[in-house]
């Protein structure tokens, strides 16, 4: 089971996949983008807390409509080479003013991770086998930027 991370260390994660099952009431779900387009209408009557799960061929433009209402957007990783969701994460803070969480799930590396929340993600959950300790040590390890990219500060962005 991969483990949930953000800069300040490990997260308990809340959220869960919303499938035919009874979900219970008051719970945090998160769907794929169809089900959201396709059952929006019921989905957002609910006392739900809402988020979207999104592939790197979706485009952030389909989620627009519901970004309001959307508690969480994760944000997948399909293979290491594949950096769509860095330009994904980057469109929805500084084109749209996302304010919410963004998630990396997928071939989340410690590598990446410095990178990965410049592009404003705000926790990873690390491929199994990633030690914790090197993962959280990997969000200091760059302290100079050649570009300027939005600083998330609690509650927002600086």
């Amino acid at each position: 089971m991969p483990q949930l991370i953000d800069p300040t260390g490990p997260l308990v994660d809340d959220w869960i996949r919303l499938d035919d099952a009874k979900t219970p009431s008051g719970a945090r779900v998160v769907v794929g983008l169809e089900r959201l387009k396709r059952e929006w209408r019921e989905i957002s009557a609910s006392d739900f807390a809402v988020g979207v799960e999104l592939d790197p061929d979706d485009a952030i433009d389909e989620i627009l409509p519901y970004l309001p209402r959307l508690g969480i957007v994760v944000l997948s990783f399909g293979k290491f080479a594949d950096g769509r969701a860095f330009s994904q994460a980057s469109l929805l803070r500084n084109r749209h003013g996302y304010r919410g969480t963004i998630r990396a799930r997928g071939e989340v590396l410690r590598d990446q991770l410095a990178f990965m929340q410049r592009c404003g993600f705000d926790e990873f959950e690390l491929v199994d086998g990633e030690d914790l300790a090197s993962a959280l040590d990997a969000f200091a390890e760059i302290s100079l930027s050649y570009q300027p990219a939005p600083r998330r500060v609690a509650g927002g962005l600086a």
